[in-house]
């Protein structure tokens, strides 16, 4: 069906996203078992929800452009982007679940300005986790306990004691955290996060716990680079934001993260209790992600059965800048996301 046909209220709706799956060493089975992933892998480590990224791309699964990958889809829509963005941008984030079993390599991302110079022209990665579950005791690592430099850092890698000198935070439901590009971290085992980062799948790995992989192998490190682009000096314990909320009839929206490449609002819906629906306004300078955290309910943005959609718990869902006007109904938390 060509965009030409479609009427302007179906071609500017929301849609559904299916996500793309990844088998990592360290994953569990939380995104299958408890967000109906379906992926016939285990373990099932991350899903990215919304991506255009070549290395995992989402797939539109709902509406005329059902099966179209969101990269297709954005290559004859590029509007949908929003005019935030300059003419040709591709999508500049992607956003993911992660399901840590176990912990992640202590690692780093570079800067953009690192990147674009010896990752062939590649975005950095500054990112945002929510913390969707956190087991008893869970934690992350985040920045040095005190100053150091490359050379201690080299040997505690050598000798096992690196992660003496690194800073270990308590996780719960519902925290939130900044990890700007340069920042030593680690997710610990047993949480599951939403993860919103620039859209960028570089990692230097400085340290993996002497793990091997399925075929007995371990995995690279990249000590240099990530000496070269890490915050060494000591990190204060990250705060969790202060809460910033306004009220709509149905609706709580709680502002999360604001930084250059991305905006993070959770949304809380509830119409069981009151009249109505909660309304959203379309905005014509940027898309809307949502990822829904907990509950379900439906969108809809007409009368008939064709302009609605249902969303569950671990549903994405792409809302195209300058979209329809559209209504929200039912019990739900979602992560809206914005440039």
């Amino acid at each position: 069906m060509t965009s030409a046909s479609l009427s302007s209220s179906t071609e500017r709706a929301p849609f559904l996203l299916a996500p793309s799956g990844k088998d990592y060493l360290w994953g569990g089975e939380r995104l299958n078992d408890d967000f109906n992933k379906n992926f016939d892998c285990s373990p099932l480590a991350e899903t990215w929800e919304c991506s255009t990224h070549p290395d995992g791309e989402s797939v539109v699964r709902s509406g005329p452009y059902a099966g179209l990958t969101l990269r297709e889809l954005l290559a004859l829509h590029p509007d949908y982007l929003g005019t935030n963005l300059p003419d040709g941008a591709e999508l500049p984030v992607l956003v993911k679940f992660i399901d840590a079993r176990h912990d992640l390599s202590v690692q780093v991302h570079p800067s953009d300005d690192y990147a674009r110079i010896h990752e062939h022209g590649a975005r950095g990665k500054s990112e945002m986790w929510y913390v969707v579950e956190a087991a008893k005791g869970a934690h992350l690592i985040y920045g040095f306990l005190h100053d150091t430099d490359r050379e201690t850092v080299r040997a505690g890698i050598a000798d096992g004691t690196l992660l003496r000198h690194l800073q270990k935070v308590p996780v719960r439901k519902g925290d939130v955290f900044y990890i700007p590009a340069g920042q030593v971290h680690a997710l610990g085992a047993g949480c599951l996060v939403a993860e919103v980062q620039e859209s960028s799948n570089i990692t230097y790995r400085l340290y993996d716990y002497d793990r091997v992989d399925k075929n007995g192998e371990k995995r690279p490190l990249h000590v240099e680079r990530a000496l070269e682009v890490a915050n060494l000096r000591s990190s204060a314990a990250p705060r969790q934001p202060m809460e910033v909320v306004r009220f709509r009839p149905g609706t709580m929206i709680e502002l999360l993260c604001r930084c250059p490449w991305f905006q993070v609002e959770k949304i809380t819906v509830d119409t069981q209790r009151c009249r109505g629906l909660a309304r959203f306004k379309a905005k014509p300078n940027t898309f809307r992600a949502l990822l829904c955290i907990e509950g379900c309910g439906t969108i809809s943005w007409g009368d008939t059965a064709d302009e609605r959609l249902n969303f569950f718990r671990g549903d994405s869902i792409f809302v195209p800048a300058n979209s329809v006007e559209y209504s929200v109904h039912g019990m739900a938390q979602l992560l809206r996301i914005s440039c």
